[in-house]
C-alpha cells in the first residue's frame, strides 16, 4: 500500500474477500469443461481476467455509491495485480521479466474492460470471446454459447446485488 492510502486509510484487504471469490469462480471447472477454455497457465488467468472484468463493469455500474465501488475496484485490481506478480514469480520468472509481463497482463486486463463492456452492449459476447478468451480459436458453438451465457448469467446476477454483499465476496 502506498503512502496516500495509509494516510487515508485505504484498506487493500477490503478487496480480499471480492477478490478471492473473483479467483474461485473463474476456476469453476465447467469453464474447462463445458466451455473449452483451455485449462493451462494462459487459460486459466485469461477466465479470471474475464471473471474480473465483469465484476468490474458492475462496480463501474455503480451510481448509489460510485465513490466507494471506485475504492473497491482500484483495491481488486491492485489485488490482481499482487497475484499474477506473486504467481509470475512462484514459476521462476525473474525481476527483469515480471515488470515487462505485468505490464503486458494490465493491458490484457484493460482490453478485456473494453471489449466485454461493447459486446454487452451490442448483446452478442461471442466475438469478444473468440478474440481474449480463446485466443482467436472458436472452440465450438456449444461450448462459445456456455461461456457466453454463463458470462452474461454473472453479469445480470452482480446488476441485482448490492455493494455491500460484493465487498464481503458474495458473487451470486
Amino acid at each position: 500500500m502506498g503512502l496516500w492510502g495509509r494516510l487515508f486509510g485505504e484498506h487493500r484487504d477490503a478487496a480480499l474477500p471480492l477478490y478471492n471469490a473473483v479467483v474461485t469462480r473463474g476456476r469453476a471447472a465447467h469453464w474447462y469443461l463445458d466451455g473449452g477454455v483451455p485449462d493451462t497457465l494462459d487459460g486459466r488467468f485469461d477466465m479470471i481476467a474475464s471473471v474480473l472484468a465483469v465484476v468490474l463493469l458492475r462496480l463501474e455500474d455503480e451510481t448509489e455509491a460510485a465513490d466507494v465501488a471506485t475504492r473497491l475496484s482500484v483495491q481488486l485490481t491492485e489485488r490482481f495485480v499482487d497475484d499474477m506478480d506473486a504467481q509470475l514469480r512462484q514459476i521462476g520468472i525473474g525481476d527483469l521479466v515480471v515488470g515487462k509481463q505485468m505490464g503486458k497482463m494490465m493491458s490484457l486486463l484493460g482490453g478485456r474492460l473494453g471489449a466485454y463492456r461493447d459486446a454487452f452492449a451490442a448483446g452478442d459476447l461471442a466475438p469478444a470471446l473468440v478474440r481474449n478468451l480463446y485466443r482467436g480459436e472458436t472452440p465450438g458453438e456449444v461450448r462459445l454459447a456456455h461461456v457466453a451465457a454463463a458470462l452474461t448469467d454473472l453479469r445480470a446476477r452482480l446488476a441485482a446485488t448490492p455493494l455491500a454483499s460484493l465487498s464481503a465476496g458474495d458473487l451470486p
